[in-house]
Parts: structure tokens; sequence; C-alpha cells
């Protein structure tokens, strides 16, 4: 099932900051459309949008007023359907984002909701009994209707959680989740994923996927939960594909995920690498790897070895990759994130090296989030080629500095970021060991030290990962024996007794003969 998602180089687009089309200052469909061939050339066979149906924008389309209906920001849902031709054209395949948790205070279901007469929404989202009993460990809304009772948060007061049962019941307001108001929330779920599947999209990426029960500490309720949905996503449509943003990989795919998303919040150590005061990925050499790869490989054994964990550049949520990382630095990082297993997310930007802006008003609940979704950049023209609209228009404001990247400055420097990972996209394709179910083991992960090394594997096929980030030549015991250098940047390991000598700033990939 889904197959497409061994091979798949995912490419992340904020739509309303990727292209405009129309020269109203926000990217759109047709805008995307008209960049596939880019991305395509860039080598990511794989896309996920960000929201884009209708919403109020309190949260960036994370506040959905209708899940069958394309933001007009964005087009139509013809348009929808045409994006989906043009990318299964180019035998690429596309995700779309998809928010079961909460929707928008204007949602027709939550207006019905708020009505004090029992209707079929009455239940759809949570709701206490009294206006003075506010959800436990929940933000809530409270008296905005004639309804007694307080509605629950999942987030920002413009976004009521969705109801889905609880899974440990402690107030007589709460729900099981097979009563019949959260088993008619999951329902109406299925029918929203049925209409984008059948209009032809490839699946979906799960935002908060699992939070969906409360009080579920085990996540159990959540994995049941998603595991109805895999029953009929299997019978309906068995090639849909699904990422979660669950950040519990042996969770996620107890519930039929094919990958989970790694999140930069939580237990992970994700931000060790790129965003901490001291990254690993930064030529100082004062970052610690140990703590990643450890919860890494725990990880990795609670899910079978399945792999299937996927890693981004960056994402709408956090900080850009260039605010700590060089470009030297950025290519190193770039060599782990294109040989790690799970699909790659690539941010769209983050392959020219795209700026985080400081000190932006928040736009759209955007907050500090804001300057890593500032307009992308792809040529010298009028707000460099993402709108034809007056600069005051654009949705937010553009990197203005003299020398701020572009995709058509990085295209003509064959030393460049983008060039660097063109170039790595294509090892990775070209080796199933660098692919999404290659096997890991980690050879050397020591803390406060450097290099990091791993070794992937596909049936005979065995290579070696060497990341050496900082500014020393470093050298560690290895007693596995060296073939053949398939990519090196920044120069080539060396043999050296027991040892593996490696060049300060530089990337090795190199085919193994077989242990000593």
């Amino acid at each position: 099932m889904a197959k497409w998602l061994d091979d798949a180089i995912f490419y992340e687009i904020y739509p309303q900051s990727f292209k405009d089309s129309n020269a109203d200052g926000i990217g759109d469909f047709q805008g995307i459309i008209s960049k596939l061939d880019y991305i395509k050339d860039l080598g990511c066979n794989a896309l996920w949008i960000n929201p884009c149906f209708l919403s109020p924008f309190g949260d960036a389309g994370y506040d959905v007023a209708d899940y069958y209906t394309i933001a007009p920001r964005y087009g139509t849902n013809e348009d929808a359907r045409e994006l989906f031709e043009e990318v299964h054209k180019r035998e690429m395949h596309i995700l779309l984002d998809l928010v079961p948790g909460h929707t928008s205070v204007e949602h027709k279901w939550f207006k019905e909701s708020m009505k004090p007469e029992k209707n079929e929404y009455t239940d759809r989202y949570i709701w206490t009994d009294s206006i003075w009993e506010a959800p436990e460990d929940m933000g809530s809304l409270r008296g905005i209707s004639d309804r007694d009772g307080s509605c629950a948060l999942n987030f920002f007061s413009s976004q009521p959680a969705l109801n889905y049962g609880y899974y440990k019941i402690t107030r007589p307001w709460q729900m099981s989740p097979e009563d019949e108001g959260p088993k008619a929330t999951l329902e109406e779920m299925k029918n929203v994923m049925r209409f984008w599947l059948t209009m032809g999209c490839d699946g979906f990426r799960v935002d908060m996927a699992g939070s969906l029960v409360k009080q579920d500490e085990d996540g159990k309720g959540t994995i049941a939960l998603w595991k109805k949905v895999r029953s009929f996503l299997d019978e309906e449509f068995p090639e849909a594909a699904m990422v979660s943003e669950w950040g519990e990989p042996d969770k996620s795919l107890q519930g039929g995920f094919h990958m989970d998303f790694l999140l930069h919040f939580g237990p992970s150590h994700y931000n060790d690498l790129f965003r901490c005061e001291h990254p690993y990925f930064n030529k100082e050499g004062k970052g610690d790897i140990s703590e990643f790869a450890a919860k890494y490989k725990e990880n990795y054994e609670k899910s079978e070895k399945k792999g299937l964990i996927c890693i981004p550049s960056g994402n709408h949520d956090m900080g850009r990759l260039s605010y700590l990382l060089d470009e030297e630095d950025m290519k190193i990082a770039f060599a782990f994130l294109l040989s790690m297993p799970g699909a790659p997310f690539i941010y769209y930007g983050d392959e020219i090296g795209m700026r985080y802006l400081e000190n932006l008003t928040s736009v759209e609940g955007g907050y500090n989030r804001t300057g890593s979704r500032s307009p992308m950049q792809w040529d010298d023209g009028v707000n460099a080629g993402f709108s034809c609209a007056a600069k005051e228009k654009l949705y937010i404001r553009q990197d203005e500095s003299a020398d701020r990247p572009t995709v058509q400055k990085q295209q003509v420097d064959e030393d460049s970021l983008y060039h660097e990972i063109k170039k790595l996209i294509k090892i990775r394709q070209s080796h199933k060991a660098l692919q999404s179910k290659g096997e890991i083991d980690f050879v050397y992960a020591r803390k406060e030290t450097y290099p990091f090394a791993y070794m992937r594997s596909a049936a005979e096929e065995k290579i070696l990962v060497i990341l050496n980030p900082s500014n020393r030549e470093e050298e560690f015991q290895c007693d596995l024996e060296l073939k053949e250098h398939i990519y090196s940047y920044g120069g080539e390991v060396k043999e050296k007794g027991g040892s593996i000598v490696v060049p300060a700033c530089s990337a090795n990939f190199v085919l193994l003969r077989s242990e000593k």
C-alpha cells in the first residue's frame, strides 16, 4: 500500500507564500502549478500543501470553516482538481493537510452546536454541562451563546475542539469514543477524506494526529480511532498515504499511519540538531548528537525497525534552517536529512537558504513563526518573482536584503546549496540503502563529540554515512572496511589503522565491503 512512499522526497508548500498568479499578494494554486516543474527538477517527487480550505485565517488556515471548499484566495475546487492532475502528470504525489482536531468558530457545525436546542451538532464539540465548569487541562470558550456550558479549545480561542470522546471518563459530560456524538464526528471526518481522495489527492498529513481522544495518556483510544480510519482507507482507497504529526512512531504506526512526522517539541531532541544555543550542525563544534541518536534509536526499536520517521528541514512552525547555520553548515545538514530513513521533507525556500525574518508583526496567528513564512524568492524581478502586486499588498513582508538568496542566483552558481541538494537527492534515489526503508545502525554518536556516523543498509548494500560539521579534523575508531566513496563534500575520509580520519566541515557516504 502507498508504495510510492518508499522513495518519496517531499516539498512542503505554504501556499499563501509560494507563488502568486493573480497579483493579489497571496500565493495560490495556479502559482503552485506554474512551479511544479521546478520542484520536480529539484528532485522532489511529492508535495505537502499546508491547509487550503475555507477559513477566516485566524491561524493561517488551521482554523477550518468548511472542509469541502478551497479558500477563494487559493482558487476553486476546480483549481484543486487541476493541481492534482498536473502533479500526477509529472509522476508526483500530493498530500493535503488535514486538521481533524478542531475547526474555526465560524464553521457551521460550531454555530449549530452553540444552540440550546439539541440537534445533530450538539455533541460535535466538547462541551461541559455548566458555564461554571471548564474542561480539565484545556482552554475553553464560555458565555458565547445561550447554551449552558463551556466549549473546549485545542489552541487559539478561535479553535474549538471536535469531540472524539474521552478514553478516561471522569465527568458526566465526557463521552466515550463509542457514543453517538464522537462516532458521528469520526464519520464526518471520513467523509471529508473520501471527498478529497475522490477528487484526486494522494493522502493526508494529519495535524495533531495523536491528540484526538482526550485523557488518553497511553494513546490507546486514539490508536483505536485511527485503526478505524485505516480500515476505511484500506477498503476504499488502499493507495492513500497517511503521515502523522504525532512524534511517537510506535503509536502512529500502530494506528495505521505509514510514517510519523518528527516534532520540534517534546522529547525528540530534534532541536539539538539545528535550533538551539549550540546546534550540532554548526561548525563551532559545540553541539551534542547523543541524545537525539538515543531517542531516535528508542523510537526505531519501538516501531519494529521500520524507520518510518520523517525528519523535516523545517516547517511553518519553526525558525528557518539558515538562522543558526551558514551555507556550508546547511550542506552538511542536508547530507544528514537526505540520508536518514523515512521520507525527507524540504520546507519551501530551505533549498536556497531563505532567511528567518526577525521582528515582523504577526500575520494570521503566526507570531514568532511569521518570519519563517515570508514569500518565496524566485528571481531578481519585482517582489523577487513571487507576485506582481504592490509591495505593501504582499501576504508577509519579504526579505529586502540586497544579498537575499534567490532560485535564479543559486541555479547559476554550481557550488550553491541548491545544487548540493540536487546532487544529494540523486544519490539517495540511486541507492535503496539510503531510501525510506533502508535500515540504520548508529556507528558513532557520542556525547558532545564529532563526527556522527551511521550505517544504512538494504539487501547486500551497506553505506556508511560520516558527518563532521565541526571546523576540526576528527578521528574515530571503526572496524568497517571502506570500499568506495559515492558522495564527498569537504574532503574524503581516510582509513588509518583501526580508525577513520574525517576532514573538518565534511560529509561522506562510503560503500562498505564487509565487516572485518
